[in-house]
């Protein structure tokens, strides 16, 4: 990029900074970058700059890549929620679309700042995953890079299945109520149990601490002793078949996957917020009638609903239109900070706005796809359906010792949604390499209860 124009895009940044703090907008120290097609692609594919190598982003680049090279995407910026906080510009954009783009960022700075659910997000991630790169380009030079990414493609397998709760329970197996125990006699007072029969209450942990069996309940105990949502970390903590670098590499994976879970909860919030207030920062910049006619294309291919599917950026940007002309500006930030978006569609999809943007639900019958339902209330709960659980199907640990043979159960929690079944089937093998025992998922197919089973050799799928 040449100096002027450099220097241009420079004022250009001072001059939207102060109007979008001018309008109450608070965000990290921000960092821009200028990049070419390759570099801005290949930060798409892998979610970040730093991230380790694996075949799966390269595939996702040479996707994305294509797509920009015959002319039928772009992406013209990318964020980071971090702070400082990185911003990434496509080498070849005009100052108009930079001016866009600069707003743009700065609102989805605001949001990751200031958002409820990116409150315990890692703003150093950029240097953890570089660590973590590090640690697994090692782990490839001991063990052998086919052995370690045959391994991280079973974990990428069930990646979205962890637990992102901002307040997460105190999870204690038997070793941590253990060690629990033993600090209890270690700081015990003078007078307090002795050696010998604090050692004799370590040996009896099980009795002292859960109840014995009745003849009703005997045989009924399973671990956990509830349904564990975080798949990841219950395999990484209680699996027989993983060594320590393999463990290792879990951990961080699902320190990752942590970070963009937010991102995932929040993509129509974060998107309408963003559009939000890039239009109105462009509208206080004093544009030329070419530069306002630029702006207006590129705005219009950004917010404008889509045929094939739901554009979050436009229905995001309608829903906090909305709450601005029934409340005011300061309910929006109220808005930006507390809520996700099943709670922002649930409670802020009004039946005006699903009448004003023509929403309605519809499915496949036959060949050709048909509305099946226009009522506001239905439409309102199958977009908040669709975005439970990041849009991942709602799975959990039933039971890690099912059958009384150290086998894991997985059950699906069925809310009208089927599985994918030859993407179940083809996952099966990757939990239980992980696992190293028969694995079972248990589901919903045609309104029947099934029982899918891999034991190392095939797929079996029973009814129950």
């Amino acid at each position: 990029m040449p100096g002027d124009e450099i220097k241009a895009l420079e004022r250009a940044i001072a001059e939207i900074t102060e109007i979008a703090t001018g309008f109450g907008l608070d965000f990290y120290p921000m960092r821009y970058e200028i990049c070419p097609a390759d570099i801005i692609y290949t930060f798409g594919a892998y979610g970040m700059p730093t991230r380790f190598g694996h075949w799966s982003f390269g595939k996702t680049f040479h996707k994305m890549k294509s797509q920009y090279d015959f002319g039928l995407s772009k992406i013209y910026e990318l964020v980071i929620n971090s702070n400082p906080c990185y911003a990434f510009l496509l080498d070849g954009n005009t100052l108009v679309q930079n001016k866009l783009i600069v707003a743009h960022v700065l609102a989805h700075c605001d949001f990751f700042k200031n958002n409820m659910r990116f409150s315990m997000s890692n703003r150093d991630m950029v240097e953890s995953m570089s660590a973590t790169a590090d640690r697994i380009a090692d782990y490839s030079v001991t063990y052998g890079t086919d052995t370690v990414e045959n391994f991280i493609d079973s974990v990428l397998a069930i990646q979205e299945h962890i637990d992102p709760s901002l307040i997460q329970p105190r999870k204690l197996g038997k070793t941590h109520l253990l060690e629990a125990k033993m600090k209890e006699r270690k700081d015990s007072p003078p007078g307090g149990p002795g050696p010998a029969n604090a050692y004799s209450e370590l040996w009896d942990l099980e009795k002292s601490d859960v109840a014995p069996p009745t003849p009703e309940t005997a045989g009924k105990r399973t671990f956990p002793p509830e349904p564990e949502k975080d798949i990841v970390w219950f395999i990484q903590q209680y699996s027989t078949a993983l060594e320590d670098w393999q463990r290792d590499i879990m951990t961080m994976l699902h320190d990752e996957m942590l970070y963009f879970w937010p991102q995932m909860e929040t993509k129509i919030m974060n998107e309408g917020w963003a559009s939000y207030w890039h239009q109105r920062i462009m509208r206080e910049l004093d544009l030329t009638a070419e530069e306002t006619v630029e702006y207006a294309k590129l705005n219009s291919s950004v917010v404008q609903p889509s045929r094939q599917s739901l554009n979050p950026y436009y229905l995001g940007l309608k829903i906090f239109e909305d709450i601005e002309r029934r409340w005011d500006r300061d309910k929006m930030f109220e808005v930006r900070e507390l809520d996700s978006d099943i709670s922002f569609i649930r409670s802020y999809l009004s039946k005006q706005l699903v009448n004003d943007l023509d929403l309605y639900v519809f499915e496949k019958k036959g060949p050709e796809w048909k509305i099946t339902d226009k009522a506001w209330e239905n439409v309102r709960d199958q977009l908040v359906l669709a975005r439970v659980n990041g849009g991942s199907p709602y799975l959990v640990v039933q039971d890690a010792d099912y059958e009384r043979n150290g086998e894991l159960l997985i059950a699906h929690r069925y809310e009208s949604i089927e599985l994918d079944l030859k993407y179940l089937e083809r996952t099966l093998p990757h939990i239980y390499s992980l696992w190293g025992r028969t694995v079972h998922l248990q589901t919903v197919v045609e309104d029947k209860k099934a029982l899918f089973t891999y034991d190392g050799k095939k797929v079996q799928r029973k009814f129950m």
